[in-house]
């Protein structure tokens, strides 16, 4: 897939212009009157529809000007980097109760995140690009990682309890930063600081925004070899990161009262981490003359679609049986007298 250069220009140009007019309708940055304003959930559904719509607008887009092969990978490479950043809403969801971030200001911050991860993401696909058409071996190495991430999400999502929500407050960046600026104990707006008596302070918005980009740091890190191992196609692998992670802030408001009730999800996204992880090292074998069936990209489709399907169904039947059990064991320490 040859892609010309004024192609990347006008479709980076394109996704800039699209986040200026995100901000500019939903923010009002030039209005002072207005300010900071919580996200309904009517609004975020509609431009997460807006969102998806343009991404499978772009997706057909690609299967018509550079063949069905083309189009099949974009469109595996944007579900599966859709999956891990809802799975990535989860971490922001607890990010956000863990520094008490008001509602109002919620949104600036995932923009800051969003912008974040895709200047992380942009950089990661230039080397995973240069080290694949460096050294064919490094998808033994990918493969492997990604078996590992699916293990971790598994593991890291099995401990997101109360505890595990504080340590976003006291990672080692949180902390460095502590030990070099004093910082406010409440919000001022969206200040990042403030001058109080003479002496500067930061806020905990500034903590808020170095905690999100050690996050974005550790997401670039896991999700890159996962499109890798669906297609190698720098434009591609580019697109469908940058189009996943547009209109991630309106998701996570029309998420945030599903966010516990998708319990399988964690396991949807290990299982698919691991089936592209085996898949990179059947491939890897393949490249170096051993003879091993590989797995094809429309299987690779209808894998991805498949376990996510499940996931959700599964999660969404679980929630209201989880609710009954609460409600009979509440109901049982109310007759005990607990």
């Amino acid at each position: 897939m040859n892609v010309p250069f004024w192609v990347w220009v006008v479709t980076i140009v394109a996704m800039v212009a699209i986040l200026a007019i995100d901000l500019a309708i939903v923010d009002h940055p030039w209005s002072k009157k207005s300010g900071p304003r919580e996200f309904g959930v009517k609004q975020a559904a509609w431009w997460a529809a807006f969102y998806v719509g343009i991404a499978l607008v772009f997706g057909v887009g690609v299967w018509y000007f550079s063949g069905a092969t083309a189009g099949i990978e974009y469109f595996a490479g944007f579900i599966t980097e859709k999956s891990l950043s809802v799975d990535n809403l989860f971490i922001f969801y607890l990010l956000m109760g863990a520094f008490a971030v008001p509602k109002k200001y919620q949104h600036e911050v995932l923009l800051i995140g969003i912008v974040l991860a895709l200047i992380m993401r942009g950089i990661f696909i230039a080397i995973g690009a240069q080290a694949i058409n460096a050294w064919s071996e490094v998808f033994y190495l990918f493969g492997a990682f990604l078996i590992y991430t699916g293990f971790k999400i598994v593991r890291d999502h099995m401990r997101h309890d109360e505890a595990s929500s504080e340590d976003f407050t006291d990672n080692y960046a949180v902390r460095m930063v502590r030990k070099i600026w004093p910082v406010t104990e409440d919000y001022h707006g969206a200040h990042l600081s403030v001058k109080i008596d003479g002496q500067r302070y930061i806020t905990p918005m500034f903590l808020v925004i170095v905690a999100i980009g050690v996050i974005d740091l550790v997401f670039a890190i896991d999700s890159i070899p996962a499109i890798f191992g669906l297609t190698q196609e720098a434009y591609i692998v580019f697109t469908a990161n940058a189009f996943a992670l547009m209109g991630l802030r309106q998701l996570y408001f029309l998420l945030a009262g599903l966010m516990d009730r998708l319990t399988y999800i964690s396991w949807g996204l290990a299982a698919i981490m691991g089936f592209i992880g085996i898949k990179m090292i059947l491939h890897a074998l393949h490249e170096n003359g051993v003879h091993v069936p590989e797995v094809g990209i429309g299987m690779s489709l209808s894998v991805i679609i498949g376990v996510m399907a499940i996931t959700i169904i599964a999660s969404l039947l679980k929630s209201p049986a989880s609710k009954v059990e609460e409600k009979d064991a509440e109901d049982v320490a109310g007759v005990r007298g607990e």
